[in-house]
Order: structure tokens, then C-alpha cells, then sequence
């Protein structure tokens, strides 16, 4: 069983069986492979709750009481997927490494994402054991076999990380820190092309604690996390691989969580990925990459593998689990460790919002306008030269050609986009001819108007708009509905979930800095009123007025201080007490709020998801979105969709839309990720 460092706490989920008697274990095994049929129950009963230590000492006196390999014997009673993950807990865990390395790299074509997995994430004493078992086992050299399979910079960053030679000095140098922080930065932000050699060295040779201080310089210093600057500057398998070796070096029970999760989610199981990390993590940190997918993704390991899986092989993976952590409900120390690292980051990030919509350059309105004209004139409508001039021009531009449409040819642009196009595309396209404010403004009617409410779009709409966005939409929907929106909101909601929107519909959200005695004092409100606080203060209906006041009114950066100090103050991260204590609007309300404050971008990315995953589609969300974002962060949106999702929104775009409405979006998306 592998030991935690010195002084360190094991973090794995498999533990020494106490008792144990490998020739007993040998004798079972055995027994239930023995005559027609196999024993599957009694075959992972053992070997799921033995630790790769024991399992040796099973394989030994299997072979000295049988004259039989206990392995070649589980290879020919079991199949499929259930094979493979008993056959792997069976290997030394280098031995295992070593034969996924082998199966990536045999064979047509080359699993990039399982080098990368494995290189990123081992430390030089499993990578030194790595190379002596794949030589024992295969009789090649390691290297040479990656350099014959590989190219380029994907390449040599893989035969770097292979030498297991990262420094493990925990005594740090500020100047290095300083003069690395400076190194990347001209390597790649500034300038032009990339000197790919200092990523490599830095990134592929310093010791870890050296390169969280320099991931922390490097967010002060630029404005931005390494990983926008590696996105930015690298591509394809390399690019892949430094963003893998950065979350590795951050957090590798993280980076594991993230790969458990992406192995799950959607259509189809990636169970090669799913079985690696299951056994090789089992006796290393799978309590930790547990408590962080409890909390990054608000559902437990257990549940995601029991939904997922199913037979003999789901037992399996479930005892390797270790527990389910939905059953007990808290919320972990460790967790709330993550949690208050990801606020700090959020802090401190000065991230350059964009766009994917510029003003067109040589920009001629008269001409857009003859084309339209000519586009929507005689029999037929030429629906692909409307959705190019639309989406490739900014909004003012497109109110400069409704003026000059009018002036020229005494019609109204909108009257005749609307005669002439239909459905998800006529929304999508009048939606961006619409001044931003008046299309909020619209946005907002239609949710209130009819039978029902639709409050997910009042929520989205209210909790993540600047003042000055809410006071342009407030003097909007004055003009075009003559009715002030605080009345139509009153009208239409009630309760706390009304007075919330009311509050947010001011737009008198403060805008300075932080004020740290205040922050204390907002986070002992919110830990009172959420119900974990050891002693309340107040009466309950004061305590919910004034979180709401402090959720509605601070500023961006005073709440991010806030929500610092509530995990210091509690061990509990608010937005996962938000959803945990309260329920229905008021919750999401909340929770809106909250995901803005700490990642608008983000926020947007998980809607944009949402719209789009499971049977049909939310096209009324993600027309909104593409329309409302296109302008001031969609280029982040799409960043922060590809990192959560590991696919692009141009691939979840094509795979759930068509036709003119799939090319408008995609003109809209900007590009391919």
C-alpha cells in the first residue's frame, strides 16, 4: 500500500485487510474460477478490499499452491470492462502505468489524453518506477518509444516531465519566483509567437511550491490566471498538456475530480479513463478527489459511478469509491479549502472582458441597407447574406443601418425582417437588431406577460447587469411599455423572490472596493440567516432583509470578500449553503447573484450547457444569451464553456441546432475553439 509522506494523513480508500491470509485469498480465488462458470461476487469482494500489496502476496502463493498466473487465469474467466479494472487493481500500480502508456501508444493513432493524464500527474519517484517497469515489462526503452509516437513541443514537454526530475525544494527563491513570472510573460503575452522553450523548462522542471507562487505573481503581475496566457498562446496536444501539469500542479486531487466527471457526464461512459483513475488513485488520494467532486459538481462521486454503471463492474468501482458522500450531507474542511481559493482567484483576477462581435471596419451602411433590401426583394428570401451583415456588424452599426434603410427606402428594417424570416432565426436576428437595453427591456416583458412567469429569465437577466446596463433597461421599458418595469415586477412576482428583483431593478448596486470590517459583519449575517452561525443575533425577519441588502447593494468586490471571509468564519462556501438552506426562487435568485460575483463568464457558460444538454433545446435561453452577450464577454463565455465541458460551444452549438439558426449562432460563436 503506497504511505503518505511523514507526518501526512492517507487519503486513499483502500486500506491493509486486516487479518489477511494471502493463501486463504488464493484459495477463494481459486475456488470461485474453478468448473463452469465464474464467481464474480466472491472475485471482487476480495480483491476490491485488499491493497496492491496484499494483492502480490495473492498472486505469489496463487502460483506456488496452482502452478497457475492468478492474472492470466482472471483474463480468461472474466471479459469486458469488469476484466479490465480487476486485471489493473491486480498489477503493481507502475506495471499498470506502464501497460495504459503501451495501449496508448500501440497500434493506429496515438490516446494523447491518457499520456497527458499520466505524464501530468506523477511524481518523480512514480515516474522513475514508471520507466524501470515499462522496460521490465516490454523490454523498449520508454522514451524512445513516446519520441517515436509524439512530435513537436507535445514532445518534448512529455520526454521532460518522463525524466522525473522536477525540483522538490519546498524552500522557495522570491527573486526566481519574480524573474519566472517575468520569463513567461515575455514568452508568450509579450511576444509576438511564442518562445515555447521557457514554458517548457518552468513549467517542466520547477517544484511545485515554487509554481503555485508563480501562478500567484503571475495573476497580480498580468491581470490574468497562466492558464488564459497558455490558451492564448499554445494549441492542440501541447496546449492540452501544460493546462494538465498547471491543474497538477495547483491541485491533482482537483485535476482527477474534473477527469472523473468529464468521464461521466453526457451521452456514453469514457470507462478506459474512468477504471485508470479509479485504480491508480485508490491508495493515494481518492478521499480528496472525492470531497472536491462533492463540491465542484454538487453530487457525489458514488452517485454519478451508480448511475452510470451497472453489474459486477459498478460494484467494483463503488467499493474503490470508499462511501458516498451525498449520505452524510456536510460539506468538507478540505473542501472549503478549494472553495476559498477559488474566491481568492476571483478576486484578484483582473480578466479583459471581450466579445465576438467588432465594429465591421470599412463599414458602409448605405451598402449594408441595398443589400438587405435586396436580400428580403421578389420571391424568395436570401436568409445567408442577412444573417453575414448582421452578425458581423456591432450593434451601433446595425441602428445606423435601420436609420439609413428608413431614409433610403421609406420602410421600417424590422417590419420587414419580421414578414420575411420566421422562427428561432427571425428571434435570433431581430433580437440583435434591438438596442441591447430595449431587447433586455423585451426580454423581461415576455417573461412576465401570459400565463406563468418565467422567473429563470427575470434571474438572469436582473442579478448579472452592470447599473448603468439596469438603468438603461429601467428608462426601455418605460419607453416602450409605458409602465415602470418596478411596477410590472410587483405585479407579476411576490414575497422575498419580488422584493429581490425589485432591489436588483434599482441598479444602485455600490461600486467601490472592499471594506474589510464590513465583510466581517455581512458574513456574520449571512451565517446567521443560512442557519450555521453558533449564535444568532437578530430576529429572522431583520437578518433576511439585511442579506438581501447585501447581496443586492455591496459591490463585486466587497462580496468577494464577504464570501472569503464566510469560509473562514463557518468552513462552509456560501453558494453550497445558499442551495442546501433555501429553496425555490429565492435560492436561485441567490445563487445567481452569487456565480455572478464570482465569474459572470461562467455563469453564462453553465446556462448556455443547460440549454443545450438532454432532449430539445432552450432555444429562447440561448438565443437570449448569444444575442445579450455577443458584445461584452462571449469570447470569455466560450473560454470558461471549453474548460468546464472539454468540448467547445461551436461543437455544442452544431450538435443541437440547424440550419440558418445553427449559421447565425456560429457567426455569432466567433470561431472554433
Amino acid at each position: 500500500m503506497a504511505k503518505p509522506a511523514q507526518g501526512a494523513k492517507y487519503r486513499g480508500s483502500i486500506h491493509d485487510f486486516p487479518g489477511f491470509d494471502p493463501n486463504q485469498d488464493a484459495e477463494a480465488l481459486y475456488t470461485a474460477m474453478k468448473g463452469f462458470g465464474s464467481d464474480k461476487e466472491a472475485i471482487l469482494d476480495i480483491i476490491t478490499s485488499r491493497s496492491n500489496r496484499q494483492r502480490q502476496e495473492i498472486c505469489q502463493s496463487y502460483k506456488s499452491l496452482y502452478g497457475k498466473d492468478l492474472i492470466a487465469d482472471l483474463k480468461y474467466e472474466l471479459t469486458g470492462k469488469f476484466e479490465r479494472l480487476i486485471v489493473g487493481l491486480m498489477r503493481p500500480p507502475a506495471y499498470c502505468d506502464a501497460k495504459e502508456i503501451k495501449d496508448a501508444i500501440s497500434g493506429i493513432g496515438t490516446d494523447e489524453k491518457c499520456l497527458i493524464e499520466i505524464l501530468a500527474s506523477r511524481t518523480n519517484e512514480q515516474m522513475h518506477q514508471l520507466v524501470a517497469a515499462y522496460k521490465d515489462a516490454y523490454e523498449r526503452d520508454l522514451e524512445a518509444d513516446i519520441i517515436g509516437d509524439t512530435s513537436g513541443h507535445f514532445q518534448k514537454m512529455l520526454v521532460v516531465l518522463l525524466q522525473g526530475t522536477r525540483e522538490e525544494d519546498d524552500v522557495v527563491s522570491e527573486d526566481l519566483v519574480q524573474q519566472d513570472v517575468q520569463d513567461l510573460y515575455e514568452a508568450g503575452e509579450l511576444k509576438w509567437g511564442t518562445d515555447e522553450a521557457q514554458f517548457i523548462y518552468i513549467l517542466g522542471n520547477r517544484s511545485k511550491q515554487h509554481l503555485r507562487l508563480v501562478f500567484d505573481e503571475y495573476l497580480k503581475t498580468t491581470g490574468k490566471p497562466i492558464e488564459a496566457s497558455i490558451r492564448g498562446e499554445l494549441s492542440g496536444d501541447f496546449e492540452k498538456l501544460m493546462l494538465a501539469v498547471v491543474k497538477c500542479i495547483r491541485s491533482t486531487p482537483e485535476y482527477f475530480a474534473e477527469r472523473l466527471f468529464k468521464a461521466m457526464k453526457g451521452l456514453g461512459t469514457r470507462d478506459n479513463t474512468l477504471i485508470r483513475i479509479m485504480v491508480s488513485r485508490s491508495e493515494l488520494d481518492m478521499l480528496d478527489i472525492r470531497e472536491i467532486f462533492r463540491t465542484k459538481y454538487e453530487k457525489s462521486l458514488y452517485s454519478m459511478i451508480k448511475n452510470d454503471t451497472s453489474g459486477e463492474y459498478k460494484k467494483s468501482l463503488l467499493k474503490l469509491c470508499g462511501g458516498d458522500d451525498d449520505a452524510a450531507g456536510q460539506f468538507f474542511p478540505e473542501a472549503a479549502q478549494v472553495a476559498y481559493q477559488m474566491w481568492e482567484l476571483s478576486a484578484v483576477a483582473r480578466v479583459e472582458l471581450k466579445g465576438t462581435v467588432r465594429p465591421a471596419n470599412d463599414f458602409n451602411p448605405d451598402a449594408d441597407a441595398k443589400a438587405l433590401r435586396k436580400a428580403m426583394k421578389g420571391l424568395g428570401t436570401d436568409e445567408d447574406t442577412i444573417i453575414d451583415i448582421i452578425t458581423h456588424r456591432s450593434n451601433a452599426q446595425r441602428q445606423q443601418i435601420r436609420q439609413t434603410f428608413k431614409s433610403h427606402f421609406g420602410r421600417d428594417l424590422m417590419s420587414d425582417l419580421k414578414s420575411e424570416i420566421s422562427g428561432d432565426l427571425a428571434r435570433l436576428i431581430l433580437g440583435l437588431m434591438m438596442p441591447p437595453a430595449h431587447y433586455d427591456a423585451k426580454q423581461l416583458k415576455k417573461a412576465m406577460e401570459g400565463a406563468g412567469t418565467d422567473e429563470k429569465a427575470l434571474i438572469e437577466i436582473l442579478a448579472t447587469r452592470t447599473n448603468a446596463e439596469i438603468r438603461a433597461i429601467n428608462e426601455a421599458y418605460k419607453e416602450d411599455y409605458h409602465k415602470s418595469l418596478e411596477d410590472a415586477l410587483s405585479s407579476d412576482t411576490s414575497g422575498h423572490f419580488r422584493r429581490i428583483l425589485i432591489s436588483l431593478a434599482t441598479g444602485n448596486r455600490e461600486e467601490g472596493g472592499e471594506n474589510l470590517d464590513q465583510a466581517r459583519e455581512d458574513a456574520q449575517v449571512a451565517a446567521e440567516i443560512l442557519e450555521i452561525a453558533d449564535t444568532p443575533s437578530g430576529d429572522k425577519a431583520s437578518l433576511e432583509t439585511r442579506f438581501m441588502t447585501i447581496l443586492c447593494t455591496r459591490s463585486y468586490p466587497h462580496l468577494r470578500r464577504v464570501f472569503q471571509e464566510f469560509i473562514k468564519m463557518t468552513n462552509y462556501d456560501v453558494e453550497h449553503t445558499i442551495k442546501k438552506e433555501m429553496s425555490g426562487d429565492v435560492r436561485d435568485a441567490f445563487v445567481a447573484i452569487v456565480q455572478s460575483v464570482k465569474n459572470k463568464p461562467l455563469f453564462f457558460a453553465d446556462k448556455l450547457y443547460k440549454s443545450m444538454k438532454g432532449a430539445g433545446t432552450d432555444e429562447k435561453t440561448l438565443t437570449r444569451i448569444m444575442v445579450s452577450r455577443s458584445e461584452i464577454d462571449l469570447l470569455n463565455i466560450r473560454r470558461e464553456f471549453i474548460e468546464k465541458y472539454d468540448k467547445s460551444l461551436h461543437q455544442a452549438i452544431e450538435g443541437d441546432t440547424s440550419g440558418d439558426f445553427l449559421k447565425a449562432l456560429l457567426a455569432l460563436c466567433g470561431g472554433e475553439d
